[in-house]
């Protein structure tokens, strides 16, 4: 019976138009408060315990990063040097944008930021070049998972925070450099 009640709160707070995030919040909160026999105290020193991780720090310093090299000009930069390494090739700009994206992931540690930064200026190009438009999206955009795949990237820093382990593991280098190598041709 409690399920149903705070599956209905939750449904109902959605429908008012709430954000999902704090209408999950809320049924959670409702939950606990009305529903258990927990102390407020327990759940608030909970919450703050799990946030209490020195790794959780790093999430905001990459969004940071990402968006200091998107606004900087570092996006730019990286597509040129990515060009004059394998943009001789045939297929060469597909090749430099997963290249590119590969070099941006590593450093901003997010996959939307990667597709942002070197989608916004390299699909822009490949269509000048003649590739066709579905072909630079998916390409880029395939090529921004990288993202989550180099470490330490956003996703692997909260792995390593619920797991306990290190976030700079070389355990996804090889996915990681296989999906690279197998970039696009035209």
């Amino acid at each position: 019976m409690n399920g149903w009640i705070i599956f209905i709160l939750l449904i109902a707070l959605m429908l008012t138009g709430m954000p999902i995030s704090i209408a999950l919040g809320l049924t959670v909160l409702t939950f606990l408060f009305l529903m258990t026999d927990l102390p407020a105290e327990l759940v608030s020193q909970r919450l703050f315990t799990g946030l209490d991780q020195f790794a959780i720090m790093a999430i905001p310093f990459f969004i940071l990063a990402g968006t200091f090299l998107t606004h900087g000009g570092v996006a730019r930069r990286m597509i040129r040097f990515a060009t004059a390494l394998v943009g001789h090739f045939y297929g060469g700009l597909a090749m430099s944008g997963v290249f590119a994206c590969a070099l941006f992931a590593a450093v901003s540690g997010s996959s939307p930021a990667t597709v942002v930064a070197i989608g916004t200026i390299l699909i822009p190009a490949m269509e000048k070049q003649g590739y066709p438009r579905k072909f630079g999206v998916g390409s880029i955009g395939t090529a921004g998972a990288l993202g989550i795949l180099i470490p330490p990237s956003i996703v692997m820093v909260i792995y390593s925070v619920s797991t306990n382990t290190t976030p700079a593991s070389g355990s996804s280098l090889l996915p990681a450099s296989c999906r690279a190598s197998c970039s696009p041709r035209s």
